[in-house]
């Protein structure tokens, strides 16, 4: 097999700041699911994984921990083709045992569990029966039916327990020019049925993501877990919640952290830490000093300590993530991850306060350190293949986490916190991976722009031989400052892909998180020259492969990696063909599309017009020859769907050949299982007739949608 080259990790960047030792870890990325999980049961390679194959994997989210380290939950979502939706249940793990069981209803969708302070009782979202919206439930560990918390017309999320275990907070999304639970949900109901449709906006955002706004806001309320009226905690503070609402309530329960936005011109935002009474009232900026983000509050369990995640760019999302503390008796605050190039979001704490552990996005794989307060010194504690969503009990003995690679789903894992050793937990997709003849897989590194170092994930074939040459699929990630790491994807899976007979490649080109500030902010504001260049000398480094086929190379993305796609279209490059999903085609109407799209590092058009017209594919259209996919959602706002229309009229207009694959009910992803097969069988297709390889056996939704 190949020589596995190691990325450049944090220890060694951390070493050499004198922060900690080295750690000799090493990716072995051509291990196999089974051997990825240590375990000793040979793997029975019968077929490639196909995309139908990947619907039908259960889907684990984050999972939770019960205080006393007994029990894990975790949320599991099974979809179904007939019904074109999943539906998620709760699981309850015996953390010493491995015996799991089912929590909630069969054909109701359960998610977002909640242990209470003394683990005995769930909180969770559902919605069920005649809920107009989400509500909170409850669920004893002793048996019985969920009992329903909340009645709030206006739905009710990310509930947090206070800490005597008889309130709760949650948060809900209300006008506020009308008093009163009833008139919200009259509110509702005259808008929903209303005869006139049109909507008037006097300051942004308007949208954002796959959503048009309204006048509602974000805020918080607190109510008795047996019932009763919510009672509003920041209604009347001078703030509202950001998105979903970040928040953390203190441990002796008088004080809740949160997050909200103090920029108020609309199409900027400045996210900062306000503190807030829990019987409501003013809410004081801790972070006002700092025009950048600052989100993500913890306490600590001690009381000591509230840490949160700051930023010094603003409104640069990509931004590292330093960990911040304060010391809440003296107000002394601190930023104790400095010498750690790599962004630190939402610690879990230890029960003394001395240190905690977060999941760090570094050098190609999500990975658990331990990080000691308040010095800030950083070890790691797993290594090879993805560790993410990680959960620990009060004393710190049992962690729980999702292990993930690019040839295993998320799996349920029990880390030992000491040496890092993972125990399996969950073994719902069992018999299907024995069923899979998965590739295998490597981590290598290339020259890149100005031979600098770029690490690239490869995927091999099942049967991968060398003495053959094969066909190459280069994938380009989004972001574009998200990094590909060492994990299960289920929109553009590079083991479908590699499954149709092609090498399939991820490479984190200049501009990718996880190595480091400087790389990751490299690409602004030239958003295309250096990406560019890494994208080509990729197409070099396969070229002197003998196992590569230089003559049958393909190349796309979604996002960023479909206007990078775009942007290749009209320059110099190897490919056969391009696949571009909800590409950015046109620099200059993407420039205000959403709340999120204004955000960019590369300035105004009209302070740097000549800058926008460097970055634009639009400009370059001339240039158009290569045949290409394009593939947009009527419902993305983040790039609306008019870049998608515009890139396949104007090859339509060139001549040249180009399918334009279109989905009115689907946003910036295709979300829906039957949606995302016909998704993979295009892909397959058009693949097929410039690279060879396999075709679909069928193709969901047609002949009536696939006329050329």
């Amino acid at each position: 097999m190949h020589e596995c080259r190691v990325p450049l990790r944090l220890e060694y960047f951390v070493d050499r700041v004198g922060a900690m030792n080295p750690v000799a870890w090493r990716i072995i990325g051509w291990m196999s699911a089974v051997l990825l999980m240590g375990l000793s049961a040979p793997a029975l390679a019968k077929r490639p994984l196909t995309a139908e194959t990947m619907w039908d994997l259960k889907r684990l989210s984050t999972p939770a921990v019960s205080p006393d380290g007994r029990y894990t939950v975790v949320a599991v979502a099974e979809n179904d083709r007939e019904k074109d939706r999943p539906t998620t249940r709760l699981w309850l793990f015996d953390n010493a045992s491995g015996n799991a069981r089912t929590l909630t209803s069969e054909g109701v969708s359960s998610t977002k569990p909640v242990w209470s302070p003394d683990g005995t009782r769930i909180l969770f979202e559902s919605r069920r029966g005649d809920d107009d919206a989400s509500q909170i439930y409850m669920i004893s560990l002793g048996g019985g039916e969920a009992t329903r918390v909340t009645h709030v017309p206006t739905g009710a999320g990310n509930a947090k327990w206070f800490p005597d275990g008889l309130q709760i907070a949650f948060v809900s999304k209300v006008w506020t020019d009308v008093d009163g639970w009833s008139q919200q949900g009259q509110r509702m109901k005259d808008r929903d049925e209303s005869k006139v449709s049109a909507r008037v906006w006097d300051k942004a955002p308007i949208r954002y993501w796959s959503n048009w706004l309204d006048e509602r806001e974000t805020h918080l309320y607190r109510i008795a877990v047996d019932g009763g009226e919510p009672v509003a905690l920041t209604l009347g503070s001078g703030i509202k919640l950001m998105g979903e609402g970040s928040y953390d309530i203190a441990p002796d329960g008088k004080e809740i952290a949160l997050v909200a936005d103090s920029d108020t011109s609309g199409v900027r935002s400045n996210p900062d830490i306000y503190l807030l009474p829990s019987s409501g009232g003013k809410a004081v900026n801790l972070t006002v000093e700092n025009p950048a983000g600052d989100i993500a509050p913890v306490y600590s369990l001690d009381g000591r300590w509230l840490a949160y995640s700051q930023q010094e760019i603003p409104g640069f999302y990509a931004d590292r993530q330093r960990l911040t503390l304060v010391d809440r008796g003296s107000g002394h605050r601190q930023t104790i991850t400095d010498g750690m190039d790599r962004s630190i979001i939402a610690p879990l704490w230890s029960k003394d306060g001395r240190n905690v552990v977060v999941a760090v996005d570094d050098a190609g794989t999500l990975r658990l350190f331990r990080i000691e307060i308040p010095s800030g010194r950083a070890t790691p504690i797993t290594g090879a293949s993805n560790y993410g969503s990680p959960s620990m009990s009060t004393d710190g003995r049992v962690l729980v986490a999702l292990n993930e690679s690019f040839v295993l789903p998320p799996t349920l894992v029990r880390i030992d916190p000491d040496d890092g050793q993972a125990t399996k937990m969950s073994t719902f997709n069992d018999q299907a991976l024995a069923e899979i003849d998965f590739g295998t897989y490597e981590s290598v590194i290339y020259p890149g722009a100005n031979g600098e170092p770029i690490q690239m994930w490869v995927n091999y074939p099942p049967g991968f031989d060398k003495r053959k040459r094969y066909p190459l699929f280069l994938l380009i990630h989004g972001g574009p400052h998200n990094g590909i790491t060492d994990g299960f994807a289920w929109r553009w899976n590079a083991q479908v892909f590699s499954g149709w007979g092609y090498v399939t490649a991820w490479h984190n080109f200049h501009g990718s998180s996880g190595f480091g500030q400087a790389f990751t902010d490299s690409i602004n504001p030239d958003w295309a020259t250096l990406p560019y260049e890494d994208t080509i000398k990729a197409t070099e480094w396969f070229r002197s492969q003998p196992w590569i086929d230089g003559d049958r190379m393909a190349a796309g993305g979604g996002s960023y990696g479909g206007y990078l796609t775009a942007l290749i279209l009209g320059r110099d490059h190897p490919f056969s063909t391009l696949i571009a999903h909800a590409a950015v085609y046109n620099i200059y109407t993407q420039y205000a599309s959403d709340f999120g799209a204004s955000k960019r590092r590369y300035g105004e058009f009209w302070d740097n017009p000549e800058q926008f017209r460097r970055i634009s594919p639009h400009w370059q259209a001339g240039n158009f020859a290569t045949p290409t996919l394009i593939i947009h959602g009527e419902q993305d706002y983040r790039v609306p769907v008019n870049h998608g229309i515009e890139l396949f009229n104007t090859l339509q207009n060139r001549g040249v050949r180009s399918r334009f694959l279109y989905y009115p009910n689907e946003n910036h992803w295709i979300l829906k299982q039957n949606n995302s097969l016909r998704w993979y069988a295009e892909v397959q297709n058009w693949l097929a007739d410039y690279l060879g390889g396999s075709r679909a056996v069928s193709i969901p939704g047609s002949p009536a949608a696939s006329a050329r």
